[in-house]
């Protein structure tokens, strides 16, 4: 860390604070047994496949705060669907940020974006592949609602990393079997993959849970607190059998004749 950015005194005091986990003991609360997990991991490729309301977002936001304070120049990039998602997700980083006590100060803080002193930046952008020109040597490029991000923004995003050979995290609720993040969770590329249903958040009660299954039925319980990618209600064939359909292995018929005299 450089020290023209910022006094001997917040230096020692951000120091004190370098592990992510401690971090987010200051500005969140004590983490769950996975938040700590990938607080502290140095994956360059993550998958979080979470349940609804266990804390993916606010994860996020402490990675990348992290990251900003620890990396003086680095630019942080937080894909989301839309603009009320970018919104709510670099909200989400201004209150670790704020909560920390601004250790660092902005040169420029806007609605959807960050630049500390010491020239690290974060910005939230809403949706479309439009946005993502004009970035290079991203350090961090974050996924926040994974599943709804389109194919093509995804892969316009991917060559921010092209320089700097970044990282991606993609956190998301699971949402069908279908697009680059179904396909990123079950292929065997190298990802760390990290599932979190709601079972595994202390602050989610089991009361609540079996209230949710009642309530929801199977189907929407399965997708929204479980992980599951679920396929549509009105799809009339399974994923699965789509894709035996096209299967390249194909056992051949063998016909047996007879030629009588």
């Amino acid at each position: 860390m450089a020290t023209e950015f910022a006094p001997r005194s917040v230096l020692d005091d951000l120091e004190r604070r370098s592990d992510p986990v401690r971090l987010f003991e200051q500005a969140v609360g004590a983490p769950d047994v996975w938040q700590r997990d990938v607080l502290r991991s140095d994956a360059r490729r993550v998958l979080l496949n979470c349940s609804r309301q266990v804390g993916k977002s606010t994860t996020v936001a402490t990675l990348a705060v992290h990251c900003a304070l620890y990396e003086p120049g680095a630019t942080i990039l937080i894909q989301t669907p839309g603009l009320r998602q970018s919104q709510l997700a670099f909200r989400a980083c201004l209150r670790v940020y704020r909560a920390l006590g601004r250790p660092l100060p902005a040169d420029a803080e806007s609605a959807q974006r960050l630049e500390l002193s010491n020239g690290a930046s974060i910005t939230a952008l809403p949706g479309t592949a439009a946005t993502t020109r004009g970035f290079s040597a991203v350090h961090t490029l974050f996924f926040d609602e994974a599943s709804r991000v389109s194919d093509e923004t995804y892969f316009s995003m991917r060559p921010v990393l092209a320089t700097s050979g970044g990282r991606i995290i993609a956190a998301s609720t699971p949402f069908g079997t279908r697009g680059w993040w179904y396909e990123a969770w079950r292929s065997v590329e190298p990802w760390q993959r990290v599932e979190v249903p709601a079972s595994a958040c202390r602050r989610i009660s089991p009361e609540f849970l079996a209230e949710e299954a009642r309530s929801l039925g199977a189907w929407w319980y399965q997708r929204e607190y479980c992980c599951s990618f679920q396929e549509d209600q009105t799809q009339a064939f399974r994923h699965e059998d789509v894709e035996a359909a096209f299967a390249e292995e194909v056992t051949p018929w063998r016909l047996r004749t007879s030629i009588s005299a």
